[in-house]
């Protein structure tokens, strides 16, 4: 019961910073694919690189258990649910984080959202056979692996490369990009920007 109630409060925190930051409004959302204001995705890259920074800093000093690092299989599925993603936050202004967020801070439009999403992982459950039997779940790649080598876990890494050391230089890479990025391009270049 306690895991269920730290799960709460921690999914309820990271929703309240989701809301502050703007994530949770479809407007920002689509400023940010058409780049027109980078705020949110300055934001992402940051939380991003300061996370895989502590993980793997936290991995490599033994106070974070790398056991409880998880991988995800490749696969061709992995790829077309990923386009099928992309293009419905785009379309929509909500990913499935930010939809709930938002539907939790009383935007209705998020609610219709979360339906679709909802009816999608339905419909999904119900043809699983038919995608099963189709190869596009069959791993590619070797399946579960990482880019670099991680001692201790139970992947096999693509490179000789140590995973830890490179999950921190990407991480300071994304901090470094979250910081270089200009918040609006166009005013960088010089342009106008409308009033918000």
């Amino acid at each position: 019961m306690t895991s269920i109630i730290l799960a709460l409060v921690i999914g309820a925190a990271f929703g309240a910073v989701l809301d502050r930051i703007g994530a949770t409004n479809p407007n920002y959302i689509s400023k940010m694919l058409n780049l027109t204001n980078l705020h949110l995705m300055k934001t992402i890259l940051l939380a991003i690189g300061t996370g895989s920074i502590l993980m793997f800093g936290g991995q490599m000093i033994g106070i974070i258990d790398v056991g409880h690092m998880s991988v995800k299989a490749a696969y061709i599925g992995v790829f077309i649910g990923g386009l099928l993603l992309g293009g419905g936050w785009a379309l929509s202004g909500y990913c499935p984080g930010t939809g709930v967020c938002a539907a939790a801070s009383g935007r209705k439009d998020a609610w219709f959202f979360v339906a679709g999403g909802l009816l999608g992982a339905a419909a999904y459950m119900a043809t699983y056979p038919m995608w099963d039997n189709s190869g596009l779940l069959e791993n590619i790649l070797g399946g579960k692996v990482t880019l670099g080598t991680v001692p201790g876990s139970d992947y096999a890494g693509l490179t000789a490369i140590s995973g830890d050391i490179l999950g921190i230089v990407l991480g300071a890479v994304f901090v470094l990009v979250a910081f270089l990025l200009p918040e609006r391009p166009s005013a960088a270049r010089g342009e106008v920007q409308p009033a918000e």
